[in-house]
């Protein structure tokens, strides 16, 4: 809505001139800030992406370290690595794919029942509705490649010793490198962040670890 107002100035022969000064909504609205990012949008394929990467690398290298308690063999770690790559990938797309699914059938019967209400836009609605099928395949992706970091590590060191100190040390750094980046695209404070993977992967580890040597050792079983 427009809305003016007159002023009165004084002319040269002392005559009020009135002056009308026009003022419409668009002076009042302020603009956001363009620099500014809504970071929640990106929720959807942020989560994905960091916790297929992390997952992948955290169940990879956990697998390896197990088998590693209790097996010497570069042969054994890297083909019980490389099945939990295929089995992780597929469980993660699989999983995306369903959960994705749901909340797509969710949002297209509120779609519906706001339609009834002749309460929808529906073009807009259609561009919100989430892909599963992108879902899934970025889920799986981001699982490979955060399992084939540990695989990469372990598979040209033939002492035993050295390449489970080497798993550790890569998935750590790798660990402290997703936490990071979790951070900067989610604007999340980055120490806390980067600590939270780290200390999860070390207790995903370790105990992977301390167990399978135990049932190894404990009751004898020849692998």
């Amino acid at each position: 809505m427009a809305s003016s107002q007159s002023l009165k100035l004084p002319s040269l022969n002392n005559a009020e001139i009135p002056v009308h000064v026009i003022h419409t909504e668009e002076n009042q609205i302020q603009k956001p800030a363009v620099d500014e990012l809504d970071y929640s949008q990106r929720g959807q394929w942020l989560r994905a992406a960091v916790l297929g990467a992390n997952d992948g690398l955290v169940s990879v290298a956990s697998l390896m370290m197990g088998v590693s308690s209790v097996k010497e063999d570069v042969k054994a770690v890297i083909v019980v690595g490389f099945a939990g790559l295929v089995a992780g990938a597929c469980s993660m797309a699989i999983g995306e794919f369903v959960s994705v699914c749901t909340q797509r059938d969710v949002e297209i019967a509120q779609m519906k029942r706001e339609k009834r209400k002749g309460s929808s836009k529906s073009d807009e609605n259609d561009e919100k509705l989430p892909n599963p099928v992108q879902a899934a395949l970025a889920s799986a992706l981001a699982f490979a490649i955060g399992a084939v970091v540990p695989l990469l590590a372990a598979s040209f060191i033939r002492q035993h010793k050295v390449r489970m100190a080497v798993v550790v040390a890569v998935a750590s750094v790798a660990l402290v490198v997703f936490g990071v980046v979790g951070a900067l695209l989610g604007g999340t404070p980055m120490v806390k962040s980067s600590a939270r993977v780290l200390v999860g992967g070390w207790m995903a580890m370790g105990t992977t670890f301390g167990l399978t040597k135990l049932i190894g050792s404990d009751h004898g079983m020849q692998f």
